[in-house]
């Protein structure tokens, strides 16, 4: 469990250099560190949602566990959907690009916390 650890930092570690890149690179959005960002986001989250399922198989999770999940989910689908309206060539409020940033660290830290409580065991 703790290289699944190491492996989810390492995606939130690749996740953040490349939104730093993209948004250094200046509008309109390079297409290819976009698509890059975009897709190591969604390998992170397809990599925490296989290891959720395997922790599941391996001993059912509690109810601190799933609600920790679930949390998890809606702040990757806030980052995601904050992280769109970004992307679609139209200009966006100042306040969007903020909210994206915001959401991404609580992600990591909803992440964080769920991970901790999977590998506790509590």
């Amino acid at each position: 469990m703790e290289w699944r650890v190491a492996g989810a930092g390492l995606f939130f570690l690749f996740i953040f250099l490349s939104g730093i890149w993209l948004s250094r690179s200046g509008k309109p959005l390079n297409g290819i560190i976009l698509t890059m960002h975009k897709l190591v986001s969604l390998a992170a989250g397809v990599y925490l949602i296989i290891t959720l399922y395997q922790m599941n198989r391996a001993a059912a999770l509690g109810a601190m566990e799933l609600a920790a999940a679930v949390v998890t989910g809606l702040c990757f689908l806030g980052v995601v959907v904050f992280g769109g309206l970004l992307s679609t060539g139209k200009a966006m409020p100042a306040r969007i690009l903020r909210m994206h940033q915001a959401m991404s660290i609580v992600t990591v830290l909803a992440t964080t916390a769920m991970l901790v409580l999977l590998l506790t065991g509590q």
